[in-house]
């Protein structure tokens, strides 16, 4: 970079050669160089790299322990060197002043030092400077200076480095005259610097690394290719803060400082060189631009950055300098990073990747044993974000290891080995939210100091009161990303079962047991040598491993403290699918048995610890900093089990995860002062060129094409415009599905009036029903969602403001008022309506103690499949909070199949997605109970017979059974508050004729019933006024 200001008149070239001269004159032959003073490194040796963790460790500029270079040497090469009388006539302006005060030769230079290769533009000036910089130095290395840092510096030098230096030979000063000289010139130069960069006593020297514009943050591999870097001025200010601009644009309000400028493929950041902290980051994006006009830049030799988050101003020490960067940036970027300079599909930051491993999770059992492998897998960075985090719960479940799988100890284990961890939160309005997330920061933080937890947003300062954080991320080394709608919190731990009751403790099945007992068989803590065997019975047993010591005793009944089969899956000896852990057909005599992976276990097991026994909407949670304490009785009230969806994406997708997180990570450091600190370091994106190197993945992945989506704004994410990819993504998916849509979703409040409601899936899926209708086509819309909002109340009373408000919007959508999707279709078809769509909810019972319980599942998923082949799954609910980008914020994956498998669809052979076919099969499987009763045939998604026969049949008869029994809420034979009392008076089968009540629930299948449609229909639902609830903005409730 052009340093110091070029000389425009003929006093001052007669200054830079007279200096020139002087120069020359402390050139004795002495500096002469002699074999042997070289770096010798051979240049095929294999690459080392610099781990990305270098970006965590920078120091000052000057100090000598920064690390800058690989092993590997540097060489430099001259190309060409550029020649102009005078500044306008390079850029070609009718020239009023006397030819003879030619500008000085610029020499264009190209650098190679490992995979990287860069071009610096230096003029004879700068070589002048930089050999009487490192005159200075070598003086000063041979004097004994008394303090400590000084006798280091001269220890780790060589003595005969420090005699020999380089010789700078003579040149005719800037003015190069004929060909032949300059040419001459350039080879003189050229040595010279090959010469310098081959001794590391002068190649580690600040002066020559900035000569050659390289920092500690050059080389990194997983930062990708070295773009321009170099010292500039940079002004404050730019940020896109919501309700904090700068009034004005009058000078007073800025200030420069002296910063130095790294741009990479995909951002740029300046770091503060005397400390070497970097105190900025910029992300590429669709609005990046550069502008160099005097007038856009408002300073002279301006260059003014633009994106969505900032717009930032250099100054450069001259015209050709900002010229030359403003160009450089921009020609670097859009060869590097033009994957971020468009707007993608849908209107998403990040575009469609290919070939990325992709799998999805039905349930948090299968999705945190996943999380908890791969978080034990992390080498440098896990990145967490989640609307709730409970730090005590367990990953791994039953219990069988300790606390080796609780997620505060998988966490402080990943620090103590020097994992950075990041976790952001969502800061609660603590009268309105009981998740206190002061509390789980607090935790995390007293784990290590390698953990840095940050909550956004501050409710009062950012006047952001009635939005939240609402996506579940969690990224380990930028490439593996989880992304759905499971938080680390209570209560979400479920498998396919989903059962009501909690009491036993945990002890594995007889036939279990005796065949672990059978074989000679090695500790958990050792699986090194062990190889697996099978004994017939298709139980792996472990051969003798190292000098464990054994269990022995043919079938005695012990109570064996851990599983051979988990064992062997850690170890990767053992086949563990990836949807239901082992199934196998030998079963315990328990009523309803258990597939866990650990074998079958016996009797009542204790799966849920303190806390994530819960029933929300019983009980809110209270007391979460004793996460040990039971809240609810679990002898008299059953649990509320959680059905929910997640995924996990690999490679460029899971980058462009972490690009999301690091943006709002450092977003959030720029807007909370307490953050600022250099405890809590900027995070860099890691390169796409590098996304291939797989070092993890996430077992039975299947390759498909990914396209990350989110809901962004300024709020949440310090971006100018909002972005609502999830939403475009959903309405697009249905307008083009051809077959059939399933949805499972916490919330279902859709269809646009543009005054309370804005989404518009609902009044999509209304559309295509009505398409198919005219043309006479089969389709279906399946939708599942909970059967009550998930808000403490008591339901036996009409529920709470809060669970009606909610109420009310999710029957506006479906089937009440003229906006509704079901009278959207009544008045196109009458009745017909019932043969497109179908609203189901879930609901289970149990044996609680000798009484019959009931309750309804809560589904919590977020998530859409179309025609077997698309899928999204995400964090992000059908309402306005979640859909509209403006409000909460939102990450989901849409995953589309590129590896198809032959399928059934309405009686033809089809072509189905993998992803997507063994989703929906798993789903409706669990929820038609396919799994317990394999009669159930669940393959053709629209044909009639199972449409009819299998989803409406089951929907009906499971609730009409229910409500036989239980006489449960909600029910459409309850129309308004006053009927309510009537219908709970009567009793139902479970206390007046308990036997026969277990005979009719024998009768149930799965889980699946009909929505209860015209429940409280005749009541206004909306909050009555007076109440807390009524007083909030209807946003909150859509």
């Amino acid at each position: 970079m052009l340093r110091q200001t070029e000389p425009t008149t003929s006093t001052l070239q007669l200054v830079a050669n007279d200096m020139t001269g002087i120069m020359e004159k402390l050139d004795t032959r002495e500096l002469d160089l002699e074999d042997g003073e070289y770096d010798i490194t051979d240049s095929n040796a294999a690459a080392e790299r610099l781990p990305l963790t270098a970006i965590y460790h920078t120091v000052g500029f000057k100090e000598p322990t920064a690390k800058v270079f690989l092993s590997s040497p540097i060489t430099a090469k001259i190309l060409e060197v550029e020649r102009f009388t005078s500044a306008q006539d390079r850029f070609n302006v009718s020239n009023q002043r006397s030819v003879s005060k030619s500008m000085p030769a610029v020499f264009k230079i190209e650098l190679k030092h490992g995979e990287f290769t860069w071009l610096v533009k230096r003029k004879e000036k700068h070589f002048m400077d930089l050999h009487r910089d490192l005159r200075t130095y070598k003086t000063f290395m041979r004097l004994p200076l008394p303090s400590r840092s000084h006798t280091v510096k001269r220890q780790t030098v060589t003595r005969s480095e420090v005699r020999q230096m380089p010789n700078l030979p003579r040149g005719g000063g800037d003015e190069l005259g004929r060909e032949e000289q300059v040419s001459s010139r350039r080879k003189q130069l050229e040595d010279y610097l090959n010469n310098l960069l081959k001794m590391p006593m002068y190649r580690n020297y600040h002066a020559t690394m900035e000569f050659i514009d390289v920092s500690q943050l050059s080389f990194i591999h997983d930062l990708g290719p070295k773009g321009l870097e170099g010292m500039v001025q940079k002004r404050s200010g730019g940020h896109r803060i919501p309700g904090m601009n700068c009034c004005g644009r009058s000078k007073m309000c800025y200030h420069w400082s002296k910063r130095w400028l790294v741009v990479k493929d995909s951002f740029l950041l300046y770091m503060k060189p005397d400390s070497g902290a970097i105190s900025f980051v910029m992300l590429v994006d669709k609005e990046f631009n550069i502008k160099m006009d005097s007038k856009d830049t408002e300073t002279k030799h301006g260059v003014r950055i633009d994106s969505l988050s900032r717009s930032l101003v250099l100054k450069c020490s001259s015209y050709r300098h900002a010229r030359w960067w403003g160009q450089a940036i921009e020609g670097f970027v859009q060869k590097h990073g033009s994957a971020f300079l468009t707007d993608h599909r849908f209107g998403s930051f990040a575009r469609q990747e290919v070939n990325i491993p992709a799998k999805w999770y039905v349930n948090g059992k299968t999705y945190m044993e996943d999380v908890a492998d791969a978080l034990e897998e992390a080498k440098e960075e896990i990145f967490i974000t989640d609307w709730w985090l409970s730090p005590e719960i367990f990953l791994k479940r039953p219990v069988v290891e300790g606390n080796r799988w609780r997620l505060d100890n998988v966490l402080r284990r990943k620090a103590q080995q020097g994992v950075r961890i990041f976790v952001m939160l969502y800061k609660e309005v603590e009268l309105a939210l009981g998740i206190n997330s002061g509390y789980s920061k607090r935790t995390l933080l007293h784990l290590h100091p390698n953990i840095k937890v940050m909550r956004h947003p501050d409710h009062v300062s950012s006047a952001v009161y009635l939005w939240a954080h609402h996506e579940k991320i969690i990224v380990i080394d930028q490439s593996v990303a989880f992304v759905g709608g499971i938080d680390l919190a209570y209560g979400r731990w479920d498998d396919r079962e989903h059962r009501l009751t909690d009491v036993g403790s945990v002890t594995l099945s007889h036939m279990e047991q005796a065949g672990s007992a059978s074989a000679n068989m090695a500790s958990p803590s050792n699986g090194g040598g062990a190889a697996p065997q099978t004994n017939g019975k298709g139980i792996f047993t472990v051969t003798d491993s190292l000098d464990q010591p054994k269990l022995k005793g043919q079938g005695r009944m012990k109570r064996t403290r851990f599983s051979i089969r988990r064992h062997l899956q850690k170890h990767g000896l053992a086949h563990a699918d990836s949807d239901s852990d082992l199934e196998n057909d030998e079963r315990s005599g328990s009523v309803r048995s258990l597939q866990t992976g650990v074998g079958e276990l016996f009797g009542n097991t204790r799966f849920w610890h303190g806390k994530d026994y819960c029933n929300f909407v019983h009980k809110d949670w209270i007391q979460l900093d004793k996460p040990f304490d039971d809240f609810i009785d679990r002898h008299t009230t059953p649990r509320m089990p959680w059905h929910d969806i997640a995924s996990v994406v690999h490679g460029k997708a899971a980058r462009d995860v972490a690009r999301h997180f690091i943006q709002r990570w450092n977003f959030t450091k720029l807007v909370k002062p307490k953050y600022r600190s250099m405890s809590y370091p900027c995070l860099l994106p890691k390169s796409h060129t590098t996304a291939g190197e797989q070092r993890y993945q996430v077992p039975n992945c299947v390759p498909a094409k990914v396209q990350i989506l989110r809901s962004a704004s300024d709020w949440s994410a310090g971006i100018k415009y909002h972005e609502e990819s999830i939403h475009n993504a959903y309405v697009h998916v249905i307008e083009n599905s051809q077959h059939f849509v399933y949805i499972e979703n916490q919330f279902f409040i859709s269809c646009a009036d543009n005054r309370h409601v804005f989404n518009k899936i609902g009044d999509a899926i209304a559309e295509r029903i009505i398409k198919a209708y005219r043309e006479g086509k089969r389709y279906r819309v399946y939708v599942v969602t909970p059967l009550l909002p998930g808000f403490e109340g008591d339901i036996n009373t009409g529920g709470g403001s809060a669970i009606q408000a909610v109420m009310h919007f999710n029957y506006r959508t479906m089937n009440r008022g003229d906006h509704a999707i079901i009278s959207q279709l009544r008045r196109e078809m009458g009745d017909q309506w019932i043969n497109y769509i179908s609203i189901a909810g879930l609901r289970t019972h149990a044996d609680l103690e000798g009484k019959l319980v009931t309750e309804l599942i809560y589904v919590h998923s977020k998530m859409l499949i179309a025609d077997d082949n698309t899928v999204i799954i995400g964090s992000a609910n059908i309402n306005d909070r979640s859909m509209l980008g403006k409000r909460d914020s939102e990450v989901a994956v849409i995953v589309e199949d590129s590896e198809m498998v032959t399928a059934v669809m309405d009686g033809q052979q089809y072509q189905a997605g993998k992803y997507a076919l063994q989703l929906r099969l798993e789903c409706f499987k669990t929820i038609l109970g396919g799994h317990t009763d394999p009669s159930i045939d669940v393959s053709d998604p629209v044909s009639d017979h199972f449409y009819k026969e299998v989803w409406m049949a089951t929907c009906a008869r499971n609730a009409t059974i229910y409500q036989r029994v239980f006489r449960c809420l909600p029910s459409s034979d309850v129309r308004n508050i006053l009927e309510l009392e009537g219908y709970l008076a009567k009793q139902g089968l479970d206390k007046e004729d308990p036997a026969r009540a277990h005979e009719e629930l024998k009768k149930i299948r799965g889980f699946l019933v009909q929505f209860p449609l015209q429940f409280l229909c005749e009541q206004n639902l909306l909050p009555p006024i007076g109440s807390k609830e009524a007083m909030v903005p209807m946003e909150v409730w859509t």
